[in-house]
Formats: C-alpha cells, sequence, structure tokens
C-alpha cells in the first residue's frame, strides 16, 4: 500500500483529535450528574419541578469554575463543545415559523384599501393552502388576473405610495415593480429572521439553531434543552409591537358601560325569545305533574354583559384605568358584546374610537383579568410606539422585591414622552404590547428624562424575556409556529438510555459475529470498525452537528452498513486464495480497484447520493438521520480500506500465515452455481401477488398517515394507571366536538393522542386552549390534586402528563408531503443516472429502479395490510421517507455490488452464454449478500426491540427494507437487466 506511513500518520492524528473532542462530553455528563445528585439529595419529595430547578442553580454555581477540566475549561466552555443533542434525546423544542408575508405586503401599501389588492391577497391566502410557491408569487399571479391591466402595483394607492416612492412609482409596470416587492419582503423575513436570533440568542439555551428556509418566509428553529416551553413560544411569536396610549379612566365609561348592559341585554333577548317560547309549555307541564307550585327560591336569570362582567363603577368617585373584570374564560364573550355596533353606537363621539384592551396576565391567585379602554383614533395609530427605545433592561422596584423591565428612550421618544405626561399628568398612561396592557399607571408629574419602566404580575424571566424582545426590536410582520414538535426532559433521558443500550448490543453481536465468520480477519474488521464509530462522533463534535435518535440509529445502521466494505474485501480475498495466489498477492488483489473496491466505491457512492437528498428535503430529525448516514458512508470507507489493510498487511508480513475463516465457516458459500434466472417467473409471480394485495390493501385500507402529512397535534400523554383508549376517546370526544385517534403509544401506560380540531386557526393562545381542552377531557385519568402546569410537564422525573407533542398545519403539511415525492423520485432519477454513467447500459439502471420501486411498493403494501395490527406506531410521516430512502440506498448498494461482478465476469469470460454470466456473478456474490444483510439485520433487531418507542415504525421499515432488498437484488435486478438486454448486446441462449 503507497503512502502507508502519511495514512498511518492521518489515522492516529484524526483519532486523537476525535478523543479529544469527545472527553467535553464526558466531563460535561459528570458535572451534569453531580448535578442531578446534589438535586435529589436537597429535594426529598421528588418534585420534578423542584429537582430541575435546584438542578440549574447547582449548574449555575458552577457555570465559571475553571477546575472542572484541566483548571482551563469552565462548565459554560466544555458544555459548548460537547455533542450537541438533539430535541428528542435531550427535550426541548424544535419549530417552523411562518413569518406573514400578507402582512408584510399590507404593511408595504400603507394598509392599502384598493379592492383589487385586497382580493388578491384574500386569493393568495386561500390558494396557499394547496399551492407551494411562495406566498408573494401566488400573490403577483392573483393581482396580476383580478386587475387585468386596468390597475398596477405601481398606482399610488398600493405600493407607489409615500414610503416606497424612492423605489417605486406608478409609471412603472407590474414587471417592474414586483422584483423591487420581492427585495423588500425578502428584507423583511431578514429582518425577522435576524430579531428571532437576538431573542435566542439571549434566552440562555445552549446551542441554539436557527436557519431560513429557502424563500418561504419560514424559519427553522431547535432549541435542545430547553423546557419552558410555554416561554419560548412566547418569546417566538410575540411581534413586540410596544405602544404607549392615553386612558380612559373608570368613571369616564362608567355611563356607556351601564348602557351596553341594557342594550346587550335587550339584543340577547331578542335572540333567545323564540327559543324560550318553544320550552315555556315543557316548563309549565312539568311544574302541573309537581303541583303547580312554583320553586320560591327560584331567581331569573339575566342573560347581559354584567352576567360575565364585573364594571369597576365607584361611588365615591375614585379614579383607576381598570374600567372592570371578568373571568378569563369569558374575555371572548366580552369581547364580542362590546364590538357589537349597537353597543359601540352607545359611545360619545369623542369615545368613538375607544379601544378595549385586556391585562397581558389574570390575578395571580384567580383567573380573573382586568380590562382598560385606550384613547384610540380613525387610523388606530398609537401616539408613541417602540421604536423608540433605545435599551431595555430587567431591573426590581423601588422596594427590589417585585421584578419591573426599565425602558430608555432616544431623543426623539423623550420629547413624545415628555409631551404625553405632560399632557395627562393626574390622568393615566398605558403600555401595551402586542395589544395586551403591561401597565397602566396614573401620571404624577411630566417625565422628561426619557425613561420609564414596565411593572406588572410577571417573574424574573418573564421580566427578562420582556426585557429581550424590547431591546432585539419589533417583528415586522407576525409569526405563528406552523409546525412544531416538542419532547419532555423524562422522554429524551429515557431515549438516550436506550439508544445506548441498543448501540452497545449491536456492536457486541456484529464484533461476534465477524469473529465468528473470519476468524483473525475478523478481529482486524472489528477493530476498523471501533475507530469508525470514534471518528462518527469526533466530527459530529467538532464540528458541532446535532445528534437526534434518527440519527442515532443512522450510526448503529452504519455499524451494520459499514461491515459490508469489509465482508466485500475479504470475500474478494478468499476467492483470490482459491486461484492458488500467494497471501500477499491475495490481499493486494482484493484491496485493488479492480477486485472489491470498485464494487465498494459504487455502491457507496449511491447510498451517499440517497442521504444527501435526503438531508436536502428532510428537516430536524431526518436531516439527523441523513447526516450521520453521510459521514458514517466517508468514515466506513476510509476505515475499511486504509485502517483494515493497514492492519492486515502488518499482521500477514508479521505472521506470513492467514486465513480469511474460521473452521466452522471454512468452504461457507464457496463455488456455488445455482440458477437463478431459471426462478426469475416464479419471483416475478410472488412479487405481482404481494404488490397487488399491497395496492388492494392501499386503495380499501389505505396507510396511517402522520401529522407530518395530515396536519394535526398529536400528543403523548404518560398515565399513572393504564387507561382505557376507548374510554379516553369518548371523553375527548366531548371536548374536542369529534373524536381524536388514541391509541397506545409504547408501554399501556401512554397514549398517543391525535386530533384536527381548531387546527386551522393560528396563535399561541389557540395551542393553549386546545392543551386545556385536553386536560380537561383527562382529568378523570389524572392523580387527584394535579393542575394544569403539572399536566403540561416539561421537567425531569414527570410521572404523567404529555410527555411529548407534534404540531403541523395543513399547509405544511402539503409542503412535506411533496418534499417527500420529490426526495424519493430525485433519488431514483440520479441513481439512475448513475448507473447508466458508470454501467454504460440503459438496462442496468432499469433494473437497478425498477428494483428499488419493487421495494419501495413491498414496504408500503406491508405498512397497509399491517397498520392495524401490529402493537406499534407504524404512521407514515417524515421519518417513514427516511426509512424508505434508505431502503433505496441499501438495495442499490446490494444490486450495484452484483452488477460490478457481472459486469466482470462479462469481460473475464465473453465465451459464457449471457445467462450464465448473470448465474455465476449473483452466486460469487450470494456469500457477501447474505453476510451483509444477516449483520445489518441483527443490527436493525437490536435497535428495535431495544430502542425508544418513537422509532419502532421506523425500524420495522428498515427491516422490512433490507429483506425484501435482499430478494429484489437476486430476484429482481439482474432478471429485469437480463430480459431487457437484446440478443445484439450479446444475450446468448
Amino acid at each position: 500500500m503507497q503512502n502507508k506511513g502519511l495514512i498511518n500518520t492521518f489515522a492516529i492524528l484524526f483519532g486523537l483529535v476525535s478523543l479529544y473532542s469527545i472527553s467535553f462530553t464526558f466531563s460535561t455528563n459528570k458535572v451534569e450528574k453531580k448535578a442531578f445528585e446534589y438535586a435529589n439529595t436537597i429535594v426529598q419529595d421528588g418534585d420534578g419541578k423542584e429537582i430541575a430547578r435546584v438542578e440549574r442553580k447547582y449548574l449555575d454555581s458552577v457555570a465559571n469554575d475553571t477546575n472542572l477540566y484541566f483548571n482551563i475549561f469552565t462548565y459554560n466552555d466544555i458544555k459548548e463543545k460537547a455533542i450537541n443533542l438533539g430535541l428528542d434525546l435531550k427535550g426541548g423544542i424544535n419549530a417552523i415559523l411562518q413569518v406573514s408575508v400578507k402582512d408584510i405586503l399590507i404593511g408595504l401599501s400603507n394598509d392599502s384599501k384598493n379592492p383589487i389588492f385586497n382580493k388578491a391577497l384574500d386569493a393568495a391566502s386561500e390558494a396557499q393552502k394547496t399551492e407551494t410557491k411562495p406566498f408573494v408569487s401566488i400573490f403577483f399571479d392573483k393581482f396580476t388576473e383580478l386587475a387585468d391591466g386596468n390597475v398596477k402595483l405601481g398606482d399610488p394607492d398600493i405600493f407607489g405610495n409615500k414610503s416606497l416612492q424612492d423605489k417605486i412609482n406608478f409609471n412603472m409596470s407590474d414587471e417592474e415593480v414586483m422584483p423591487l416587492i420581492e427585495e423588500e419582503v425578502s428584507n423583511s423575513i431578514s429582518t425577522a429572521f435576524r430579531v428571532l436570533r437576538t431573542r435566542i440568542d439571549k434566552f440562555g439555551v445552549t446551542q441554539p439553531n436557527i436557519q431560513r428556509i429557502g424563500k418561504s418566509g419560514r424559519i427553522l428553529i431547535e432549541l435542545p434543552g430547553a423546557k419552558d416551553i410555554h416561554r419560548v413560544k412566547n418569546l417566538l411569536q410575540s411581534t413586540a409591537e410596544l405602544q404607549f396610549w392615553e386612558v380612559y379612566s373608570n368613571q369616564d365609561v362608567a355611563q356607556f358601560l351601564i348602557g351596553a348592559n341594557v342594550k346587550v341585554e335587550e339584543l340577547l333577548k331578542v335572540d333567545t325569545s323564540e327559543a324560550k317560547d318553544s320550552t315555556e309549555v315543557e316548563e309549565k307541564s312539568i311544574s302541573e305533574l309537581l303541583g303547580g307550585e312554583e320553586d320560591p327560591t327560584t331567581v331569573e336569570e339575566k342573560n347581559n354583559l354584567f352576567s360575565i362582567f364585573s364594571p369597576n363603577i365607584s361611588q365615591s368617585q375614585y379614579t383607576t384605568s381598570v374600567i372592570g373584570y371578568a373571568s378569563l374564560k369569558d374575555t371572548a364573550k366580552v369581547n364580542q358584546y362590546l364590538n357589537m355596533k349597537e353597543v359601540r353606537a352607545l359611545l360619545t363621539a369623542d369615545m368613538k374610537y375607544t379601544k378595549f384592551l385586556w391585562d397581558a396576565k389574570p390575578n395571580k391567585d384567580s383567573e380573573i383579568i382586568s380590562l382598560y379602554a385606550l384613547k384610540s383614533n380613525r387610523n388606530d395609530q398609537a401616539p408613541i410606539e417602540g421604536d423608540v427605545i433605545d435599551d431595555a433592561i430587567q431591573t426590581f422596584d423601588q422596594l427590589g422585591i417585585n421584578p419591573e423591565v426599565s425602558m430608555t428612550m432616544n431623543s426623539h421618544g423623550s420629547k413624545l414622552w415628555g409631551k404625553m405626561t405632560t399632557a395627562n399628568v393626574g390622568q393615566f398612561v398605558a403600555v401595551v404590547l402586542d395589544n395586551y396592557v403591561y401597565t397602566a399607571p396614573r401620571v404624577n408629574d411630566a417625565i422628561t428624562t426619557g425613561r420609564t419602566s414596565i411593572s406588572g404580575q410577571f417573574d424574573i424571566n418573564e421580566a427578562k424575556d420582556l426585557a429581550n424582545v424590547l431591546k432585539a426590536g419589533k417583528l415586522p410582520a407576525k409569526a405563528h409556529i406552523v409546525q412544531s414538535e416538542i419532547v419532555g426532559p423524562s422522554l429524551g433521558k429515557e431515549a438516550i438510555q436506550k439508544s445506548i443500550y441498543s448501540f452497545i448490543l449491536a456492536l457486541v453481536l456484529v464484533f461476534i459475529w465477524m469473529i465468528f465468520y473470519y476468524g483473525k480477519a475478523g478481529i482486524f474488521a472489528d477493530i476498523a470498525l471501533a475507530v469508525n464509530i470514534l471518528f462518527i462522533f469526533g466530527i459530529l463534535t467538532a464540528f458541532g452537528f446535532v445528534l437526534t435518535l434518527p440519527g442515532f440509529a443512522g450510526i448503529i445502521l452504519t455499524i451494520g452498513m459499514s461491515v459490508d466494505a469489509n465482508v466485500i474485501i475479504f470475500e474478494r480475498i478468499k476467492e483470490e486464495l482459491a486461484k492458488g495466489k500467494k497471501l500477499k498477492q491475495a490481499i493486494a488483489d482484493g484491496f485493488s480497484f479492480k477486485g472489491a473496491l470498485s464494487a465498494i466505491i459504487d455502491a457507496n457512492i449511491t447510498t451517499l447520493l440517497t442521504g444527501v437528498i435526503l438531508y436536502m428535503f428532510g428537516t430536524g430529525p431526518v436531516q439527523g438521520f441523513a447526516l450521520t448516514l453521510i459521514i458514517g458512508i466517508m468514515t466506513s470507507l476510509f476505515t475499511a480500506v486504509f485502517i483494515t489493510r493497514m492492519l492486515i498487511d502488518w499482521y500477514a508480513n508479521k505472521n506470513g500465515k492467514f486465513t480469511f475463516n474460521t473452521t466452522i465457516t471454512k468452504g461457507w458459500f464457496q463455488r456455488l452455481d445455482i440458477k437463478f434466472l431459471k426462478k426469475r417467473k416464479m419471483a416475478y409471480i410472488i412479487s405481482g401477488i404481494v404488490i397487488l394485495l399491497g395496492i388492494g390493501s392501499l386503495i380499501t385500507n389505505s396507510l396511517n398517515y402522520g401529522v407530518d402529512f395530515k396536519g394535526g397535534r398529536s400528543y403523548v400523554v404518560k398515565f399513572v394507571e393504564a387507561p382505557n383508549a376507548e374510554e379516553v376517546t369518548l371523553s375527548l370526544k366531548e371536548v374536542f366536538e369529534s373524536a381524536p385517534e388514541v391509541k397506545t403509544y409504547g408501554s399501556n401506560e401512554q397514549l398517543k393522542i391525535t386530533t384536527k380540531f381548531r387546527i386551522d386557526e393560528e396563535g399561541q393562545t389557540i395551542d393553549d386552549e386546545i392543551q386545556q381542552l385536553l386536560y380537561t377531557g383527562l382529568q378523570d385519568y389524572l392523580p387527584d390534586g394535579s393542575t394544569i402546569e403539572d399536566f403540561k410537564g416539561g421537567f425531569d422525573n414527570q410521572k404523567f402528563g404529555i410527555m411529548s407533542s407534534i404540531k403541523v398545519e395543513p399547509t405544511i403539511a402539503d409542503d412535506i408531503k411533496q418534499a417527500a415525492m420529490w426526495a424519493i423520485f430525485g433519488s431514483l432519477l440520479i441513481v439512475f443516472l448513475y448507473i447508466l454513467l458508470r454501467f454504460k447500459k440503459w438496462q442496468y439502471s432499469l433494473g437497478a429502479v425498477a428494483a428499488v420501486f419493487h421495494d419501495v411498493l413491498i414496504v408500503l403494501a406491508i405498512f397497509s395490510l399491517f397498520w392495524k395490527v401490529l402493537p406499534f406506531d407504524m404512521e407514515i410521516g417524515q421519518s417513514f421517507i427516511a426509512a424508505i430512502l434508505t431502503v433505496v440506498g441499501y438495495s442499490l448498494n446490494d444490486t450495484v455490488v452484483i452488477f460490478d461482478r457481472i459486469r466482470e465476469f462479462k469481460g473475464l469470460h465473453g465465451s459464457w452464454k449471457f445467462s450464465e454470466v448473470v448465474d455465476k456473478g449473483l452466486s460469487s456474490t450470494l456469500g457477501r449478500t447474505i453476510n451483509t444483510s444477516m449483520t445489518t439485520l441483527v443490527v436493525l433487531l437490536a435497535i428495535f426491540l431495544f430502542g425508544g418507542d418513537s422509532i419502532k415504525g421506523f425500524m420495522f421499515a428498515l427491516i422490512v427494507g433490507v429483506i425484501v432488498g435482499t430478494y429484489s437484488s437476486l430476484f429482481v435486478a439482474s432478471p429485469i437487466m437480463y430480459d431487457t438486454i437484446g440478443k445484439g448486446e450479446g444475450k446468448k441462449k
């Protein structure tokens, strides 16, 4: 082997760097284990929330301690350099935010009232549900269609306004305006990206990830380790639109509220009179049956505004900014009443633009929340807005007890604030953020310093977040979460433990098999495999890549597949030895390009191509799987070709005697001569029957589509005692209006609950309401005394409640489905072209692609036939597409190795019939085919049986795919290639 010294030096240095990188992970785990043990000694009752708080306090105390690692690195340093664990292994949130391009366009048009413009926006919003083009492109199409040349984008009442006058004017054509608007939209999304990054960087989560997704206006955010999910969602979705308003007092609106109460009662009486008349006869009959006497304690129930709203009307003329109170659950109904046109007509002329807004938070001890009346105007334009804020920090009040946010304004803001406070001495002003009132104090003196503060009912973290979003600036448009995956830390720890167990088991089984089958050569292959694993983890750690649960599966799968290169080499060396060659020559020929290297490179490139496509089209955990697969393929190629070669050469030079088998396996799969082609018609019939059954099942039984593909919300909920899934379904039907899908998930104490209830509605409040309804529907199955906060979870040692959740809105679900289809067909096309390039005949490409298509159909058929029968989750989602593409890669790997041998035999034995060439090629590689399939299946079975519940369906798809892929490479790919090669191509009967 040439350049042996250079390769040895590189391998040693690479190994040392990998060990150095991985050492930070071990040190971090050691510190965090101490923190967990300390927290458990302090908290005796096992309260998960309190343990998490004490644990965090301990880690904060050692954050800057340099005595933890070589007296150089602090905990923060080693934590930063440790391996990045994905949210499925660590807990946290993965979310895709959609920045509202519609809102951006409205803002660019200065809230245009042009009917064509607004119709085009509405049409684009509707079309976006089924189209995958960027919103702005859809809008341009709809505008062109509706305008019909009569209205232009550059018109003064659309984009040719004062705000854009430096770039756009009414003389410009639509074709000239469109790229300018696209640029403005892109700039706004970039602004949103920067604002969100600033907020996240200040949030305090280690190793966050944020990136833009193409031109769609979507932003991917991953926060592994984030535990306060509600806080994270508020941070991400808050527009941070800060405003300062003058406020009406309770005495100012007292008469209006009294009149509104009377008017609401009148309106509701009219609406309910018919219903009342229809029930009076029945009530009278019941009364007569009971003796004809009315209950003297009966009180007529009023149906008016004050039945759900308590006005703050004082007889002593006491004034306050709070005009009344309501229960949190009644706020929507109060809003509805106050916004009735008949009610608003009661406002005096100087109050007709009054805006009613609620407090940011209800009372700490109850669900009662305050209402305010703001002095708005025709344009709903606040006198002072958040762009005047220079700085914002979290501080405490004068007593040093309650957290608040101190703000500093720029010179322009200071003047405006001084003017407003001067005009309102003795009156009230409100600080409003995203249409919620944070504080509305009385102005005692004019404030001309440009300083003010926000106080309210919030803790230190909330005050820090508020200061953070104010300092980062407001988003240019509202952003809402269209897809999210949330995993609690307890589920993450469980996933890590199961992954480690399955990893060790798979590794031990492969090591034992290689030694059993190849003897001493198997030991060297095992050493190369161990080095391969070291390299993979070293690369993941050194470059800051994220290791997810599917990524862990990718590494374990790499163990099985990396053995393949060694198997191909060893089987080739055995063939060369059988020809009578000397050991050193046989080893050299086995490792040569004409020997095993050609097949190894072709097989790995086809798998690598599918991995790259999977990474391009996948998101989150799917990308994690693709990444580890890609890294594993490259490192396994290096270790098999160079590390194994180095060890074998060393031993051969030292000892001179070397066999590539044991006394038991000697002669296995040698000199086989199976007539595979004679069995091809029977194989076609068997495959055809299975595929037809599968197609029939797909039509009648369909597939179990996950929320990735159909949209909806899915929750994994843990219970103290195993509930009855059917009873839970009935309980939840009462709160969700229709029956959700409920099934056991893993252990009997866990259920997976999926619902599409209100999935089309946007906003954090909707997500909170759905979670509240879920809690209400499940209360009979939860421990006595449990609260909604206990149920939400998000802490270690969680005994019950939501362990993980996924939300996917229908729009993005359609995009995911389309991306999945492109990924599958794209991989088939690229592989077809690569095989055509390498083998020079389209028949080889057709055979390979036909076999892969056959494998995909059968995996789909199995999932369609058995998803209602088998006791584990068999959802069709992004992870399933990852499995399908892995099956594609594996099947191609197998097929290409066989094709490579057929091509070689055809060149060496030109006098043979082509049928004999094919049969000999299949027979000579059968040992490698079975050996690789067995090791891969052993690895997959270890993960399937002992890995986490969330990847059982994923691993089952791979197991089916490996079995079917092995079958198709023998009985589908080569026979189809043989049948499509014409006589002119050398087929001799």
